[in-house]
């Protein structure tokens, strides 16, 4: 665990850590996780989900699951995003994953500087918080192991698109397989894609 992730932001109030996958995906859903941990929470391997293998992502979201307080994913489709943009989209999909928490957070931890606020629930913006914070750390790891199991079910069925590698991010192969091949309905349509206009279904 990174020397500089702490257990939790306060020790009276009940926090979720919440954060998204897949903002600078050309294709398929953004999705955001909200994680509630013990206050004393500590696993040696949490950290920011980027800085993890996929061994340890995985192992990562075994673990969470079973000890996390509650645990909840939300997703918003690339339709959504196309309608919302990229920004809104976030938010909502961090919305959506706090919904399903079963206890009610009075704190919510988010990775970045922006959010928009949820119902009546106070609300701390972090920066690079998926470093700082566990309950981040874990938050972010959750949304990232979920979308990229979406991503790998999808490249079953558009397997010229390499998403079982590059998960939609805009890797070279990705954007010749869209020059080569068109646009797929999970694409999304307001994203800088490249010339190509022709759809699959």
């Amino acid at each position: 665990m990174s020397p500089t992730l702490k257990s939790c932001f306060s020790n009276k109030l009940i926090e979720a850590g919440c954060d998204e996958a897949g903002r600078g995906c050309l294709a398929g859903p953004v999705v955001a996780a909200a994680v509630i941990l013990p206050k004393d929470y500590f696993h040696p391997l949490l950290n920011d989900s980027k800085q993890l293998s996929i061994k340890q992502r995985l192992l990562l979201r075994t673990v969470i699951e079973k000890e996390a307080i509650d645990c909840a994913i939300g997703e918003v489709s690339n339709e959504e995003i196309d309608q919302i943009n990229i920004l809104h989209a976030s938010f909502l999909a961090m919305h959506r994953a706090i919904d399903q928490l079963k206890q009610k957070p009075e704190l919510l931890l988010i990775d970045g500087n922006r959010f928009q606020p949820y119902e009546d629930i106070q609300h701390q913006c972090i920066v690079k918080g998926d470093a700082k914070f566990c309950p981040i750390a874990a938050a972010s790891v959750m949304a990232k192991t979920h979308r990229d199991a979406l991503m790998h079910q999808l490249a079953e069925k558009f397997p010229g698109y390499f998403w079982k590698n590059n998960v939609g991010y805009p890797t070279k192969a990705h954007r010749e397989a869209i020059q080569r091949l068109g646009v797929t309905p999970y694409h999304r349509k307001t994203f800088r894609l490249t010339s190509a206009n022709s759809y699959r279904t």
